[in-house]
């Protein structure tokens, strides 16, 4: 089983891909951190990307297939890969099939969740941290039981992401329009597409993926 997880920043992607690797044995490939592996690895590939990054260019579609080739060669047979980051392009589509075929394999799910924008700016917004222990709260969902003390460690100290604010989660969402909308049609054409309520409790999105997954 193969599938793409397509989401905005804040959509909830990252934690579905964690249940889905937990539950399910796939593998999460990130392109974002299979880049900054690679660079780190002292292979002949990682070198390639690492002059490139320090070029200050953009990673080539040649490199980042190789790194995707590289990367399903090393997992089992049974496992299935969850796609995070990428691909952004038609061509990049056009790509990931060849790279599944020359392995055996193929794309079975691409699962979209959805959000509100606004609903998704007020999530993001809201959100704020322990300083100390990392725990995470909310200014409307979740806030600690006692004002200004952390409900696990008791600390008083506590920070919000400094991106995490509404002119930054707005582009987001447009850069995320941007690169999604020339894939989709793609794979809408194979009737390959489901769309998830991202904006639904964490567990009942979880069900959902499942359910499409089964189905």
């Amino acid at each position: 089983m193969n599938i793409i997880l397509l989401g905005p920043p804040g959509a909830g992607k990252g934690t579905q891909a964690e249940r889905l690797v937990a539950a399910r044995g796939m593998v999460q490939l990130s392109t974002g951190d299979m880049l900054r592996a690679a660079r780190k690895s002292g292979t002949p590939l990682g070198a390639r990307v690492a002059a490139v990054m320090d070029a200050g260019e953009l990673v080539s579609d040649e490199i980042v297939s190789d790194l995707i080739g590289e990367a399903l060669d090393m997992m089992g047979p049974e496992q299935g890969a969850i796609f995070d980051g990428y691909p952004r392009t038609a061509a990049q589509a056009e790509s990931l099939d060849a790279i599944l075929a020359a392995r055996g394999r193929k794309l079975d799910h691409v699962i979209e969740l959805e959000v509100d924008e606004d609903a998704l700016v007020e999530r993001i917004t809201g959100r704020f941290t322990c300083a100390k222990c990392g725990t995470g709260y909310h200014d409307r969902f979740k806030l600690p039981k006692i004002e200004g003390t952390c409900d696990v460690c008791g600390s008083h100290e506590f920070k919000r992401r400094p991106d995490d604010n509404a002119e930054t989660v707005r582009t987001r969402m447009a850069e995320y329009r941007a690169k999604t909308a020339p894939i989709l049609p793609f794979y809408e054409a194979r009737g390959i597409v489901d769309r998830v309520d991202g904006m639904a409790d964490m567990d009942v999105v979880t069900r959902a993926i499942g359910a499409i997954l089964d189905g």
